[in-house]
């Protein structure tokens, strides 16, 4: 496959493979300009009850961006291993927040269902409870 026939302002040529039946890659294909911008600028702008999502949809778009960098030469490898690494860290995060939400929403639940279980004081003391009050 043909490499991208895009030259960097440094004068190097970009490393990426072009695209099929074009001279260059995803990244420096002008005609794709306004669709990389609007992949890149979705992230975060979901919200409501999937509120986690926007910044899975995010992160993803991170990614591919990154992954469009790196194929593009436009960033050396070094680094995107560790925005990577930042990336996943992010991951670890958004998923430990689901994960609290979780469980405090089962608690909330629990709670519920033992307060509407419980019996009100004084309804029920027991076979003996006449002795306790003395009478």
């Amino acid at each position: 496959m043909a490499k991208c026939a895009f030259i960097k302002p440094g004068g190097d040529r970009c490393g990426a493979r072009a695209m099929k039946g074009y001279e260059t890659c995803y990244g420096h294909r002008p005609d794709l300009a306004e669709e990389r911008k609007r992949n890149a600028s979705r992230g975060g702008k979901r919200g409501g009850r999937g509120r986690g999502r926007g910044e899975i949809t995010e992160i993803k778009d991170l990614l591919k961006d990154l992954t469009d960098r790196v194929i593009g030469i436009e960033m050396g490898s070094g680094v995107a291993a560790v925005a990577n690494q930042l990336i996943n860290t992010r991951l670890r995060a958004v998923e430990l927040e689901r994960k609290i939400r979780e469980t405090e929403s089962l608690e909330e639940r629990i709670e519920r269902l033992e307060r509407g279980q419980a019996k009100p004081a004084g309804v029920w003391r027991g076979a003996h409870s006449s002795n306790r009050r003395g009478g």
